[in-house]
């Protein structure tokens, strides 16, 4: 101790639990100081206090071996905990990393795990769940990267009935998005001979509750409720599509989860596409399971740039079932790119500042509305979806025949009035597909971002008698079982942020038609799973469909998609996802119909109504 009886050195965790707080003595401000520097991003909070991301305090622990006084320094004794768990958890993953998989001497096989699972279990499990039961089992905390619709849900709660019957465990916090729930709560009574009392997050978790699931959008103002249960008994933590997380400590939902995860005895995460965005997305992934480890190890394996190394090294931190594995037909995928229109082309060119002597004259309004990525996107589709309606949802409404386009009218005008003149490229296209698709019987999914393409699409193919969901759609399920039931309702459209996860449309839909796509590659490769999925009877062509607009926005997406999609099918060394970042091209032809055929099709349903 100091002179005074006081800690050199105090280490603790800050009120949010995702930072380390080092407090120094008096006579130790300049010490404190050359220890701060040692941590790159750590943060004063006063002369005497800093504050360090924990995940980064994690990392570089071995600074605190310069510390001139180390027997008086004083441990906060829930950081303490954490550090001496973390250290056992670096140690046993750097060992599985070395050999290739968990430590042989505490290995589990697929044949024991129905004895692990205890006689109260009562769910049928396949090959490829029993094993990956049995490598999470032998590791001391895990991810599961397999596919969708490989049974997730299941393995995690196999995982946790063995962690139970172990006494290692005995209840269960489950993080997943509401479109999820209802698979927790059939999974926790289907799976178990006595279901487990589970409930969804109310104000607070009610006593006796096993299982207790809540949200991403709940987490943060929930934190305090949660840690005080996850305290009060020994408890395992499972992330459910964990890339909801992805920005770690740097966004709301990572940063409420990594406060969680070291309150847990286990730690699990699930989740089809880890890295949506990068290696950035795996570090913040692996450090909610290895605090402190996951990081440096996704860095060290990505940073030489070899992927098929990069590969090899980090496999033996998850687990994966593959769509190969689950014995699925392929997916056929394939780009088209369409040409925009004159007044189209001389709109969108003006929104990206290339300006025609007709544009200059409203060169500022043009500057304002080209500035945003989704007005870009949208006006790719038709600049007409960035006019402001009579409504937030008001469906372009085109004219049939089209009008000439005045000579004399201001460009900014003709983009309010664009549906008058000429038909977007890509609605027609998509019409094409989904005509096409109906004549075979077949059932269409079409995704477009923006709610204003939805509700006009749903006017445009009236005839298919279309499901709309969006955010705000009002009788969600409804829309959903007259996709699925009725025969007349050929066409569902809906964006991915709304129905991107969650739902399973294998068994009514093998064709799918995105009218646009985001930069969002994990948003992408999750929706295109929702009719590509375990249960697809064999032989079935499932056949998806991008349009975009050439030399446009979408250009620049459809790149970074590529890049990304494909950086993540080497990382999970998976042909199938590889795959998905090669979109084959097509020519567009409109499905065998020209611009006249289209009219003609377009003029069918404004004679019957519909327009």
């Amino acid at each position: 101790m100091t002179a005074g009886g006081e800690p050199s050195l105090r280490v603790g965790l800050d009120m949010t639990r995702t930072k380390a707080v080092l407090r120094a003595g008096s006579h130790y401000q300049k010490d404190l100081a050359q220890l701060a520097a040692r941590f790159p991003a750590s943060g004063r909070r006063e002369l005497l206090a800093v504050e360090i991301a924990l995940d980064d305090f994690l990392v570089g622990l071995e600074a605190l071996g310069t510390w001139p006084s180390p027997q008086d320094v004083e441990w906060e004794e829930a950081l303490a905990e954490l550090v001496g768990g973390v250290l056992d958890d670096a140690e046993s993953a750097e060992r599985s990393l070395h050999e290739g998989g968990p430590d042989r001497r505490g290995m589990v096989t697929e044949d024991e795990v129905s004895a692990l699972v205890g006689a109260g279990w009562r769910a049928d499990l396949t090959a490829f769940q029993r094993r990956d039961v049995a490598y999470l089992l032998s590791m001391r905390h895990g991810a599961n990267f397999s596919v969708p619709g490989a049974g997730k849900t299941r393995v995690a709660l196999a995982v946790y009935a063995a962690l139970r019957e172990r006494g290692e465990v005995s209840r269960l916090l489950v993080v997943s998005p509401k479109a999820a729930y209802e698979a927790w709560n059939f999974e926790t009574a289907e799976c178990f001979g006595k279901p487990l009392v589970s409930e969804v997050m109310g104000k607070r978790p009610t006593v006796g509750t096993e299982v207790l699931i809540v949200n991403y959008e709940r987490l943060d103002r929930s934190l305090p409720a949660l840690a005080a249960w996850l305290r009060s008994a020994p408890s395992m933590i499972i992330l459910d599509e964990a890339h909801r997380m992805k920005l770690g400590v740097q966004g709301t939902y990572g940063s409420a989860c990594m406060a969680l995860g070291p309150l847990a005895r286990r730690r699990l995460i699930l989740t089809g596409t880890p890295a949506p965005n990068g290696a950035r997305d795996l570090e913040n992934l692996l450090s909610f399971v290895w605090p402190g480890h996951g990081r440096r190890v996704v860095t060290s394996a990505v940073g030489g740039g070899d992927l098929s190394h990069a590969s090899k090294v980090l496999r033996p931190l998850f687990t994966r079932t593959t769509k190969q594995e689950l014995g699925l037909p392929p997916v056929e995928t394939k780009i088209r790119y369409v040409k925009l229109p004159p007044l189209h082309r001389e709109i969108y060119d003006a929104l990206v500042g290339r300006f025609t002597a007709r544009a200059e004259a409203a060169r500022d309004d043009f500057d304002a509305l080209g500035k945003a990525l989704l007005r870009l996107l949208m006006a790719a589709t038709s600049p007409a979806l960035l006019s402001l309606g009579a409504s937030r949802y008001e469906p372009l409404s085109y004219q049939l025949p089209p009008l000439d386009v005045p000579a004399e009218d201001s460009l900014f005008a003709l983009l309010r009035d664009l549906p008058s003149y000429e038909v977007s490229p890509k609605y027609a296209e998509t019409l094409s597909l989904v005509a096409a698709n109906a004549a075979l019987g077949r059932k269409t999914l079409v995704w477009t971002t923006f709610v204003r393409s939805l509700t006009t699409m749903q006017r445009m193919f009236a005839d298919y008698q279309p499901a709309v969901v969006h955010g705000g759609t009002p009788d969600r399920e409804q829309q959903l079982r007259r996709f699925r039931d009725d025969p007349d309702c050929l066409v569902l459209l809906s964006n991915p942020a709304t129905l991107g996860e969650g739902i399973s449309l294998h068994q009514d839909c093998h064709d799918a038609v995105y009218v646009d796509r985001d930069f969002m590659a994990g948003r992408f490769l999750q929706s295109l799973d929702r009719i590509h999925r375990l249960g697809l009877a064999p032989g079935t062509q499932t056949r998806v469909t991008v349009l975009a607009a050439s030399d446009t926005i979408d250009e620049a997406v459809a790149k970074r998609l590529e890049e990304k999609v494909g950086f993540m099918g080497r990382i999970l060394d998976d042909p199938s996802v590889q795959q998905l970042a090669d979109l084959q091209e097509e020519s567009s032809v409109a499905g065998g119909m020209d611009a006249l055929d289209i009219q003609a099709l377009l003029e069918h349903m404004t004679a019957r109504g519909h327009g």
